[in-house]
């Protein structure tokens, strides 16, 4: 290569000793021009053009990867690294949460060794899903890989002030976002969805998806609440490692420090395998009397290993009740954390939380809720059918689906008069056991009937 025609310059200093000159002063190719022309035959279509040098690609690199550590704002995430991680959880964090957070981990570093394909991190507030994000971006960059990390609305506002940047134009930063080599995505679904963020984002997640280009997501929902677009790409199983971490915040006290877990088991305390009445001395027909008999023994089951759901289907008073809290009491005894709700009450405190004297957030009620280590959903059906009830606990429910949460749930309801977005949930019977009682209602002190052992307050 030969250096570009300096002759022609109008300046009467020396290229070394110019220091407005785009390149390196020192560089013996350019002379600090920055751009030489290739040393090819006059036949050549190239002859005579300009091409960058190597000293000018250099410092053009390292601005980029100076304005993307700038822009990710890595120096206060610094701390946030595998070593600094607790995959042990929250003291007093049950086994499942603590296996959740430690798969995490176990995944997380081997991304960061690979960089190969998507990660995807899912999970409530607080449970580490930041910290792991982070830690993989800080892994990399000691590596020198280029790296972007960022927040969805922050991208997004990124992209909007570059109309006005003085120092890049929109087209060369998104191009920077598209194609950087590692990009981490933290937080999607908190961004604000107009039509022009929904597109850029929609834009850059489907580039680097063709492209196959190494990517760390984060969320907080579900995939059935994020842009149908992004979410099949999210849901394709060739590229994408799904983690999902169901551990409580790390913010929050555990268990034994003042955590505000709610149950209401209290009330039925005397609501055990052991008070139950399997009705002996009530005239039931056979085929009713040995469902009764089956389901006790499936419940009773289920309680000693807590997997997946169970719902227990039946009419009123027939015991559903009962057994859903006989499962509850006997983890508490096991030291489980137990969340318990008749479900229109739950519905009712959620509503309560967007007053403004209410002592706890709606976040975080609903994140307690969804992420609780054995949720027991009593009475389902019996709520207020309206559109935002049935939108909640759908949500609820289908995390935990996907989370393979243990949940119980009681209805009166026939698996056929379920909603259909739950129906197939509970149709499906790698994750849900489906136990239809079909004792009659007690009624006691009837003729021909038992005496209930229990003294619970409710029966159902």
């Amino acid at each position: 290569m030969s250096k570009a025609n300096t002759q022609t310059s109008s300046s009467t200093e020396s290229p070394r000793s110019n220091p407005d000159l785009p390149g390196d002063p020192n560089c013996p190719i350019c002379g600090g021009v920055g751009h030489v022309r290739q040393d090819l035959p006059i036949t050549d279509p190239d002859f005579g053009k300009l091409v960058m040098c190597s000293c000018l690609q250099r410092k053009a690199v390292a601005g980029a990867q100076s304005r993307l550590l700038r822009q990710s704002n890595m120096e206060a995430l610094s701390d946030k690294t595998f070593e600094s991680f607790h995959p042990e959880g929250l003291v007093g964090a049950d086994t499942r949460e603590v296996s959740s957070l430690e798969m995490a981990y176990r995944f997380a570093q081997q991304y960061a060794q690979d960089l190969n394909g998507w990660f995807l991190l899912m999970g409530g507030y607080g449970c580490g899903k930041t910290h792991l994000a982070a830690a993989i971006a800080n892994a990399a960059m000691q590596r020198g890989v280029k790296t972007l990390f960022l927040t969805v609305p922050d991208l997004l506002d990124w992209l909007r002030y570059s109309y006005d940047a003085p120092d890049t134009s929109f087209e060369e930063r998104f191009d920077e976002i598209r194609n950087v080599p590692l990009l981490v995505l933290d937080d999607l679904g908190t961004q604000n969805a107009t039509k022009w963020a929904e597109e850029k984002l929609f834009q850059v997640i489907n580039h680097r998806y063709v492209q196959r280009m190494p990517t760390v997501v984060t969320t907080n929902l579900d995939l059935v609440e994020i842009d149908g677009r992004i979410s099949s790409r999210l849901l394709d199983p060739q590229l994408v490692n799904k983690i999902m971490i169901t551990a409580p915040d790390y913010r929050r006290p555990a268990k034994g420090e003042g955590q505000s877990q709610r149950t209401d088991l209290g009330l039925l305390a005397d609501n055990t395998f052991g008070t139950f009445s399997l009705r002996e001395f009530e005239k039931l027909d056979p085929e009713v009397r040995a469902n009764l008999e089956k389901v006790y023994r499936a419940v009773q089951q289920y309680a000693e290993n807590p997997s997946g759901w169970l719902v227990i289907s039946g009419g009123y008073f027939c015991g559903k009740t009962h057994l859903a809290a006989a499962i509850g009491n006997y983890r508490v005894k096991n030291s489980d954390r137990v969340s318990f709700w008749v479900v229109a009450e739950l519905l009712d405190h959620l509503r309560a939380t967007f007053s403004p004297h209410s002592n706890t957030t709606y976040d975080h009620l609903f994140e307690e809720v969804r992420n609780a280590s054995l949720l027991i959903l009593d009475d389902y059906g019996g709520q207020s059918s309206t559109p935002w009830a049935q939108e909640k606990m759908y949500q609820i429910l289908n995390f935990r689906y996907n989370a393979n949460l243990p949940t119980v749930i009681t209805t009166i309801k026939k698996l056929d008069e379920i909603e259909p977005r739950l129906r197939s949930r509970m149709m499906d019977r790698r994750r849900c056991v489906f136990l239809a009682l079909q004792a009659p209602a007690y009624i006691p002190n009837a003729p021909g009937k038992s005496e209930p052992r229990s003294r619970g307050k409710r029966a159902g």
